[in-house]
Order: structure tokens, then sequence, then C-alpha cells
């Protein structure tokens, strides 16, 4: 048998939630316990602008600041036009190698460069050089990096004159290297910038805004019909999902001003095929969340909701008061919903001297909806059964310390869907899916193979499968037939791949364990390409990729070279050869994806009974737990 390795990836999500913003008047400095932003800018991969805003409040306390030193060099670095940022962006491509850069001093690093500085932060926090035409110049500095999709997103944080100070210095010291005792160090000016975090949540939540990633956590409470497959992660279709809707219109889609002149793209931003985002949903978007450059609400839904519907008009308690993420209250039918979704990371070797390794990834999704500003009392059992070795939480909840086997959390809970908890723990029951995977070319165009897994085993009522499917790709090869039937389920091929679906949709597995085998062969076309020169590949590579703009750059400047190494393995991979067709080649792996439901895989639950809320109502609470589209790769090692 060839040992297996199984590996889950649970499924992303991005919250919008700002845990580092404070308001004006919790700012004391420029430097501590608050966030302003200077300006954005999102350019394309062409270099070009497509999107600019500027803060002119913001820009007025950095010349105040400077004249507070007693020098004017603030008025000396007054925000760039478009075209000059983006001139220095392309400027600092060219100069560090890759639109990030290699974040260490390499012997093309030259005194003002952020490599030069030898520390990796500088690729995501950087310096632009921006040169006027009437001679000098200056650096804007800090610069928050983010690539989303095609864009580049940067966001230029308003910091005092002494931290910009320091970073000039580290620009020009003659040694590299630094030590995490050492004064003066890159990371010692950034932690003294809560600012940084802020700018780094803008830039999330703008990244999430172009590229259309808003849509909040689902919550499941019932099962019902499903089509398996990422589908019903994207739609929800695997059970009825609660969103967060004011009684209100539905917001109207806004309109693009042709003649607004804040964050007008360039003519040539759109060319080349980059999809476009609706500017005039961002300007909304940062009118509501950071008012005159300041952060106050980071959350898409609140303040598309503010804008729809404004805040909420009930006159609250003398005694409560209204925490940032509720700006209005909720009316009508209160309930509060939870869902356990875990995800499990396992290396199975089948063998009795090398021992299995599973863990779980968790995540607990509440939706409250719920009148005033209750608070919600939920207690987490099972945690000696789970070993929870990491937890994290929302920053509306007040976590007890464990006892025993139990913890409880205490909060008020924001409207709309939220990601109550993350944690990771060892898995304390086997997989859903066991088995091996075999593989071999018995010819150039032929290949023989052989499934043989277990699924079920040891897991009873009420854990329920409801569906799972086999993939067998061959990325390098036409895949023309197939021969071979399997011991349960049906077969299907696509050009390039072979699907084994062994639980359809709608006839799950519950109560007993099946073993399905499949054996078979795999014929492939003849074929009529061959390897194409890595140099020459490379040539022609878009010069646009993150973090690979040329080979040679790359390679001169070590610069995110395992990114590299993995697209070159992907693109210039060939076909398995005959003499060894398991080792480091195209097909050495199977992937198993699959839903289970009915139960958690580390033993970490919650009793619906035992949730208390205060001030006390009648509201039902619904919990659900299940395992959406889990995914498994079963790799083949020699």
């Amino acid at each position: 048998h060839w040992p297996l390795r199984v590996s889950g990836h649970p499924i992303l999500e991005t919250s919008a939630e700002s845990t580092a913003t404070a308001r004006p008047h919790l700012r004391r400095s420029m430097s501590g316990g608050g966030c302003s932003i200077r300006a954005i800018w999102i350019l394309t991969p062409n270099d070009a602008v497509a999107f600019s805003r500027r803060f002119a409040v913001v820009e007025k306390r950095w010349r105040v600041a400077w004249e507070a030193e007693g020098v004017g060099k603030g008025a000396e670095m007054p925000l760039p036009a478009d075209y000059e940022v983006a001139a220095a962006f392309a400027n600092r491509r060219r100069r560090e190698g890759t639109a990030r850069g290699s974040g260490i001093r390499t012997n093309l690093s030259s005194v003002g460069l952020d490599s030069w500085v030898d520390d990796p932060i500088t690729r995501h926090i950087i310096s632009l050089q921006i040169d006027k035409e009437e001679g000098g110049g200056f650096m804007l500095w800090p610069v928050v990096l983010q690539k989303r999709g095609s864009y580049y997103v940067l966001v230029l944080p308003l910091v005092d004159p002494q931290s910009f100070k320091a970073f000039e210095s580290l620009l020009k010291r003659p040694d590299c290297g630094s030590s995490a005792k050492e004064n003066g160090n890159l990371s010692s000016i950034l932690l003294n910038l809560p600012c940084i975090t802020g700018a780094f949540m803008v830039a999330n939540v703008i990244g999430d805004i172009i590229t259309g990633d808003v849509a909040e956590p689902e919550v499941i409470v019932s099962s019902g019909p499903s089509v398996g497959g990422l589908l019903d992660s994207l739609t929800g279709s695997i059970g009825i999902t609660a969103r967060s809707k004011p009684s209100a219109a539905p917001v109207a889609a806004p309109v693009a001003s042709v003649s607004s002149p804040v964050g007008a793209a360039q003519s040539d931003s759109l060319k080349g095929g980059i999809r476009p985002f609706d500017k005039e949903l961002l300007r909304s978007f940062i009118i509501g969340a950071m008012p005159f450059g300041t952060p106050q609400d980071l959350n898409y839904g609140n303040v598309s909701s503010i804008r729809t519907t404004g805040y909420s008009a009930d006159p609250l308690p003398t005694d409560q008061k209204q925490p940032a993420w509720k700006p209005y209250l909720y009316k009508g039918r209160q309930r509060t919903l939870f869902s356990s979704l875990e995800t499990i990371n396992a290396a199975l070797y089948d063998r009795d001297d090398v021992p299995d390794f599973l863990s779980v990834s968790g995540q607990l999704t509440c939706r409250a909806e719920l009148e005033g500003l209750p608070d919600v009392s939920l207690p987490l059992t099972g945690l000696k059964t789970a070993r929870v070795e990491v937890s994290s939480f929302h920053h509306c909840v007040q976590a007890s310390e464990p006892t025993g086997n139990k913890q409880s959390l205490l909060f008020q809970p924001p409207l709309g869907n939220f990601v109550l908890m993350h944690y990771q723990a060892p898995c304390n029951i086997d997989p859903p899916v066991k088995g091996f995977y075999q593989l071999s070319m018995v010819s150039e165009n032929e290949g023989a193979f052989l499934f043989k897994l277990r699924l079920m085993e040891g897991y009873k009522s009420p854990f329920l499968m409801e569906f799972c499917m086999v993939t067998m790709p061959f990325p390098r090869r036409r895949v023309a037939s197939y021969d071979g039937n399997p011991s349960v389920g049906t077969v299907s091929m696509t050009e390039h791949l072979i699907e084994w679906r062994i639980v359809s949709s709608g006839r799950g597995l519950s109560g007993r364990s099946i073993e399905a085998t499949f054996s078979g062969t795999v014929r492939f076309h003849p074929r009529t390409t061959q390897r194409v020169n890595s140099s020459f590949r490379s040539a022609t590579t878009t010069a646009f990729a993150e973090d690979s703009d040329c080979e040679q750059d790359i390679t001169k400047n070590g610069a995110n070279l395992d990114d590299y190494l993995m697209e070159k393995m992907n693109k210039d991979l060939q076909a398995v050869d005959l003499e060894e067709p398991l080792s480091w080649q195209a097909y050495n792996y199977a992937k198993v994806s699959f839903k289970i439901v009915g139960g958690t895989l580390s033993g970490l639950i919650i009793d619906p009974r035992s949730v208390t809320i205060y001030p006390s109502v009648k509201a039902p609470v619904e919990y659900s737990m299940q395992s959406p589209e889990i995914i498994r790769h079963v790799e083949v090692q020699p």
C-alpha cells in the first residue's frame, strides 16, 4: 500500500470588522491610540491609477505636526498627483525586481531601497520615492500594499515625524539585518504605530469591495436538498441561510458619476482584460466608513445599512451604550442561531510504524436577531475532550478562563451573521474517508489505477454523509477513455479528469460504513506538443503577475523563491515518466470532496438549552453542526 496524505482546507472567510480603529476623541497622538488615512490609491497591473482618494483634513494635520517639530518639511512632502504615484510604483517595481520586492538585502540593493533595510515586512509596508519634474523629490512612507485580484491597493496612514525620520535613517544604515532586541529597528518602529494595523484593515476591506468578496458568513439552521460540491458553499443550498436585513427597502445599485473628480480612472486603466469595479460604491463606503479620513466602522454591512436606514431612532436606556458594531437596533421576530463548521487536516500513512496525524480547524458562527442591546451568555462544553489548542474570538466576546471541561462566552452580538470563534484541535476520531490509491503507467498513453476506500467507519447516527466524490486529475494529458466499473457509485469523464461519485446528493450515508473499490485503466491521447523551453516560457510570461515579473529578476533577487518554484513546477511539469510514475510528477494525487452533518469531529459542542439572554426574552435558540465541502488531497508517495 502506498501511504496517503490527506489535507483539508478550511473555508476562508474575510471579516471587514475592524478591531484596530478608534474614534477621533480617543486619539491622544498620531503614534498611539488611533488611525487616520492620508490617501488611498488603487493601481492596475499596468501601473495606472484606477481610483484615488485624498483626505485634506488629515493632510493638514500632517503639515501641522512637522511645523510643531520646527521643520517645514511637511509642506515639502505634499500628497503627489496620481501620475506621480503610478510612476513611483513602476520605478520601485523595476528597482526592487518585483512589485513587492525581496524584503532582504541582496547584491542588487542600494541605499534608499526598501530591500536595503533587510526586513521582510518591507514587502507589505513599502516606501515610494516621488520625483518632481522641477527637481528634487521626497518619500512616501509607510504605504501599506495589498494585492487583490488584478489590482494593487495602496493605503498611506498618518504617522508622526519621529517615526518617519527613524525609517529614513534605516534606509541609510551601512550594516544589514536587525535583532529583535535592537532599538530603532523597523519592528520597534511599527509596534509604536497602531495606525499600521488600521491601514491594513482599510486595505483589506477595500480589496473585498473591488473583488466583490463582501458576503457575510453563512449560518446553517437546517439541512435540505443539496447538489453538493463547491456550489453548496457559494449558494448556501445546503440549508437555509439567515441574512441580516433591516426593515427597509433594498439598497439600489449606485450609478457611477462621470463628473466626479475624486477617484477618476485613467483611460487605460481597464485595458488588458482587467475586471472593472464599482467606483461609486467604493466612494460611498469610504464616506460612511471613514469620514474625514478616520476609520469609524469598517464593516461593509453596517455601513450599507446606515446609508439605507440611518441610525436607530429608538431611545436607549441611560445606563447602556450602543456599541460601534451595532449601529441600529433590530426589530422583528427574535431568535438566535449557532452553527459549527469543521475541517480536518490529516496525514494517513497506512503503516504500523508511522502514526497518522489528524487535526481539526473549526469555527462557530452566530446570528442573533434580538431587540435592544441584550447580553448573551454561551457555555462551551467538551473542551477537555476536544483538547482545543488554539482559539480566537470575535471582538465583542468576553471569554472566561477555561475551567475543567467548560468555558463561558459573554457577548453583545452585532447585527447579521458573524464568526463568534475560531479554533484548532486534534481530531478525536478517525477521518470519514480512509483507504489508498495506486497509479502506474503501463505504456506512454495508458495508466492503471486502483482505489480502495472505506467510508464512515466508526461513525454512528446522527452523523450523515450527504455527498462524496473522488476526482483523478490529469492536467498535462487529454483523457481519451477509461475502462473499469466501481463497486458503488457512478463515473464520469472530462478532457482532463475522471470523477467518481460515490455518494450522491439526496442519498445520504448514515449509521453504517461501506467499502468502495474502483480499479481500471485510463487512456490518453498521444502527445502532440513538446515541452516548452523554460527560458522561452519565462520570457513570454506576463510581466505583471504578482511577485514574478520575470525569471531573471526573481532568481537574482532571491524574492519569493518558493512561489517561483511552485509556479515553474505547475507550468513546466511534464507527464509522468514510465520509470518513476509516482515521483513528483503530474498525477501523484486524487482529490476527495465530501460533506457531513450531524456532529463535530473535535467533540466541542454547545447546548442550546444552556444559552441565556439578559434581559430575558422569549427567543428560540437553534444549533446545527456540519462540515460543508471538506476537501481532501490524497497524494500517492513513493
